[in-house]
């Protein structure tokens, strides 16, 4: 993981490279189109160094653009819940099975690999995709925007691909056939890993990436770990990444707060679940703002608070359930006992009592420096300096980091939204991936892995 100074002093010195480049760049001719649709999507750009092989990728990712767009529309109108991606799976396993690929399915419930051997000698890397949609309505404008609407914890909810797991699930099956078209000519081996459950499992389940390590993912173990996802504040055509830490670890408590039922009328003769739980709400704030350095990113949410069932009755409990987010080990451990010993303080103090059940749930994702020193002129090479970005460290968290904490990991974000058209956040109804950032992915993606294996193999 890199210091504060190191990754400071990185992005400082990528920012005054990028100022000094910046003179030449715009003397760069106009991007070439590749296909029916050319773009910024699939555009290249010139006097990059491009080969043979690039050329070639450019080519079939044009040529398999159309239905790959086709195979989007599919899966963004059938959304499926974490660890219920039967129905993408099989379309996954299908379109792998039809390139010639061997391919296992069922890997953590849902989940699909395949593995492409290249022509010549060199190391084996792995990429992966995540499946999964979320509980949420689609509020798109698009004519294939889904409808879909299943039961989540219960209730009856809209599905939709919120995250942009569709483009990341459709892009990859692009690299799989771009890749193999080029087999021949290919150094090594590539893993494709096509996940469950990156937003998490229903409760009491077991899922996603840790899972399909478990059950023989990098089982032959990888040299590195690639994967992309969707950024919708960046257009087609546009990547951005940062250096180190780039996804925060993700942690989940369930606390609940005991006192004793009354008559709203005479608190007197109870204990007060609800003020204590508003007590130990502000409380648990003070951990960042007084506990922790300054300089720490951490988040501490309480994002549920349920108890109470008339207006004039003081429960026996109250339930606050939330999360986490920090970036070091040390720091994860510290939030949890400083959270205990508030709790415990604040509820004995109003005569109460409590249990808190805290899950850790996947680390902080972490670019490794010497792969990004390595990856970021490849990717430059295909896009142009210009159009790679660093971008802040997110505070989110990503199931990903699994998989770059048993291997270099380099985990980067897609433009996904077309010039001249907006997108809501991510998890929002109104986040739109526009058709264009599909072969966009697939392109950078193809080009990333080929160009990593031919330098590894030098």
């Amino acid at each position: 993981m890199l210091g504060k100074f190191s990754a400071t002093a990185a992005a400082a010195l990528w920012t005054l490279e990028d100022k000094m480049l910046s003179c030449w760049r715009t003397l760069l001719s106009a991007w070439a189109a590749v296909g029916m649709l050319a773009g910024p999507a699939l555009a290249a750009p010139a006097a990059q160094g491009t080969g043979p092989i690039d050329q070639r990728i450019d080519q079939e990712t044009a040529r398999v653009a159309p239905r790959l767009i086709e195979i989007r529309h599919q899966i963004h109108q059938n959304p499926e819940l974490s660890n219920r991606e039967e129905k993408t799976a099989a379309l996954v396993a299908a379109y792998l099975r039809e390139l010639g690929l061997p391919v296992k399915t069922g890997v953590a419930k849902t989940g699909v690999t395949a593995v492409l051997q290249g022509g010549k000698p060199g190391p084996r890397i792995a990429v992966r995709a995540d499946m999964d949609a979320l509980p949420v309505t689609e509020e798109s404008d698009f004519p294939f925007r889904s409808t879909k609407r299943d039961t989540f914890l219960g209730q009856e909810v809209g599905v939709a691909h919120a995250c942009g797991h569709d483009v990341h699930t459709t892009a990859l099956l692009g690299v799989a056939a771009v890749l193999t078209a080029l087999k021949a000519d290919l150094p090594g081996s590539i893993e494709f890993i096509f996940q469950p459950a990156e937003e998490g499992p229903p409760p009491g389940e077991r899922a996603g990436a840790e899972l399909m390590l478990a059950e023989g993912a990098f089982e032959t173990k990888p040299k590195a770990v690639f994967a992309l996802h969707s950024f919708p504040d960046l257009q087609v055509g546009e990547v951005g990444f940062n250096p180190g830490p780039t996804m925060a670890a993700v942690d989940q408590f369930m606390i609940t707060i005991k006192g004793k039922q009354s008559h709203g009328a005479y608190p007197n003769l109870g204990i007060d679940p609800v003020v204590i739980a508003a007590q130990a709400i502000l409380s648990l704030q003070t951990i960042r703002s007084r506990n922790l350095s300054p300089f720490e990113p951490s988040v501490l949410t309480v994002g549920i608070v349920r108890g109470g069932e008339r207006f004039n009755i003081i429960p026996g409990e109250v339930h606050l359930e939330g999360t986490v987010r920090t970036y070091k080990a040390e720091v994860r451990t510290e939030v949890e006992r400083r959270m205990r010993e508030i709790l415990d303080g604040v509820t004995k103090a109003g005569g109460g009592s409590f249990t808190m059940e805290y899950k850790k749930n996947a680390p902080a994702t972490v670019n490794d420096p010497a792969l990004t020193a390595t990856v970021r002129p490849l990717l430059e090479r295909t896009l142009g300096a210009a159009n790679v970005k660093l971008v802040e460290p997110s505070m989110a968290g990503e199931d990903f980091a699994y998989f770059a904490n048993e291997v270099p990991g380099f985990f980067f974000r897609l433009g996904v939204v077309k010039p001249g058209t907006v997108s809501g956040g991510l998890h929002t109804p109104t986040f739109r991936a526009d058709d264009s950032s599909v072969p966009a992915g697939t392109r950078v993606m193809a080009r990333l892995l080929a160009d990593y294996l031919r330098e590894s193999s030098k």
